[in-house]
C-alpha cells in the first residue's frame, strides 16, 4: 500500500492593501484615499493597529470601473 500525500486545501486569505498602493493604482494621493475612505467612498479594514488595509480585489475593480468612465 502506498503513502501518498494528501492534497492541500489551503484557502487563500483575500489581498489586503496599503494607502500608498491603493493611491498609486486610483493616481490619487494617500490623502485622498484616507478621506474618501473615512468619506465611506472606498471599503477597508482597519489593523489592531488603526492602519486602515483596503480590499484588492474591489479596488481594482474599481480602478477599472474608472479607467472606462474615462475611455468610454
Amino acid at each position: 500500500m502506498a503513502v501518498g500525500r494528501k492534497a492541500s486545501t489551503k484557502i487563500e486569505a483575500p489581498a489586503y492593501l496599503r494607502t500608498a498602493e491603493v493611491a498609486d493604482i486610483l493616481h490619487v494621493s494617500p490623502k485622498t484615499v484616507s478621506r474618501w475612505a473615512k468619506e465611506g467612498k472606498l471599503p477597508f479594514l482597519k489593523t489592531l493597529g488603526g492602519h486602515r488595509r483596503y480590499p484588492e480585489a474591489k479596488i481594482r475593480e474599481l480602478a477599472n470601473e474608472l479607467q472606462e468612465d474615462v475611455i468610454g
